[in-house]
């Protein structure tokens, strides 16, 4: 089944999985308005989800309202902090629940995250009529998810789907917007 615009889409973000990649791959952020563009293609969305950790970490808030002025449905979870330090902030049997909850509402699942685990789910979501599509950067995908969709999207093969990081160098302790770092 090809793209056409009568498909109804949902859309799923798994935010970490997606910013860590960057970060370690590229040193960037990820353009999430790029990828939701891209990702519906001219279809129908039905509802877009940007599954985040909420950290208290710097801009997060700001970030979190970025993506719901681009269309995300963010949904926060609190980062767990084990005894003796261990942190763990995972979403994925609450992005498997929601696709299970959306497969029959729509007539395609897009999911952003490069995690083999998802491979089950998207094998099901297929078996219930659903198209797959994944989104990810190729370098940190799981060939099993890869070879699971019915399409997969490599967000590193273009510098469309990141924003690099910029830091204003400071000047006399005042930022200086003529001298930006990358």
């Amino acid at each position: 089944m090809a793209q056409h615009k009568n498909q109804r889409v949902a859309v799923f973000v798994d935010v970490q999985n997606m910013y860590y990649s960057a970060k370690q791959l590229y040193k960037s952020k990820v353009n999430f308005a790029k990828i939701l563009s891209d990702g519906v293609a001219g279809r129908q969305l039905v509802r877009a989800f940007a599954y985040a950790i909420s950290a208290d970490v710097g801009k997060e808030e700001e970030f979190h309202e970025a993506l719901s002025r681009i269309g995300y449905e963010v949904k926060l979870k609190d980062l767990q902090i084990f005894y003796g330090g261990a942190k763990k902030g995972d979403w994925d049997v609450g992005i498997a629940m929601d696709v299970l909850k959306m497969a029959n509402k729509v007539d395609v699942i897009i999911l952003v995250s490069g995690d083999g685990d998802f491979k089950e789910l998207l094998e099901y979501v297929k078996h219930q009529g659903c198209r797959t599509e994944v989104m990810a950067f190729d370098k940190t995908a799981s060939s099993k998810i890869k070879t699971e969709a019915g399409q997969f999207t490599d967000l590193g093969s273009s510098k469309k789907y990141l924003i690099p990081n910029r830091t204003v160098v400071k000047q006399n302790g005042k930022p200086n917007p003529g001298k930006i770092q990358k």
